[in-house]
């Protein structure tokens, strides 16, 4: 069985980041499984009706992709330097064993949310061959709101150099993103569903076909 793993900092990053892709796999046979690190709770801040509402969202989203399994780590959001390292790897490197995933994405390593960061430090650290052999292709996301905002310097800017095609789902995935009432705003605010349409549209341009969605592929064993 194949499996693809999708590390969600915050729900709806695996949506922006790779939506399109997860429901073409999906179609092509593959098992899929959600990780989603962090969790907004009433003692970090967040409202009683905030919080519902997100687990409500979160059910709508995994029944949509069919996801096989839901992994949720509930580290604090927008404080996850607030978690010792060793802690998270710890678990991450436990679920990453028990899942067992052939593909996995990523958020990218320099977007300007701090909780991506170290979560994508977190996650590589467990993907050494000799300790995650069933890993084969680990791809970086594109995530509207922190991919673009990360330095345009050399070395911290997302330059892709894999693309899929994702003209047949980019309707679903425009309804999936919009199960984030909460997440989603008008233009020209970055999760707008017409930023969202016009990256696809752009990505689609450079790989020939409608809409794509974009990753920097960090490793392919064949």
């Amino acid at each position: 069985m194949k499996r693809a793993l999708v590390m969600a900092v915050h729900p709806d990053d695996e949506t922006i980041g790779c939506g399109g892709t997860l429901l073409k796999l999906h179609e092509l046979g593959y098992e899929l499984h959600w990780m989603i690190a962090t969790s907004a709770t009433e003692s970090g801040g967040y409202s009683e009706q905030f919080v519902k509402a997100r687990e409500v969202q979160i059910e709508r989203v995994a029944q949509a992709y069919a996801f096989a399994g839901i992994h949720k780590l509930e580290f604090p959001a927008a404080r996850v330097e607030t978690v010792p390292l060793g802690s998270i790897i710890g678990q991450l490197a436990g679920l990453f064993k028990q899942i067992a995933p052939d593909t996995m994405f990523l958020p990218f390593y320099c977007d300007v949310h701090s909780d991506h960061r170290i979560l994508f430090d977190a996650c590589f650290s467990c993907t050494k061959s000799f300790r995650l052999p069933s890993l084969k292709r680990i791809y970086m996301m594109e995530t509207l709101s922190e991919t673009e905002f990360a330095p345009s310097i050399p070395g911290r800017t997302f330059v892709p150099n894999t693309f899929v095609d994702i003209s047949s789902y980019f309707d679903k995935k425009l309804e999936i993103l919009n199960l984030y009432e909460s997440e989603v705003a008008e233009h020209p605010f970055p999760r707008s569903l017409l930023n969202v349409t016009s990256l696809a549209s752009h990505r689609g341009a450079t790989a020939g076909c409608s809409h794509a969605e974009s990753f920097m592929l960090l490793k392919e064993i064949w």
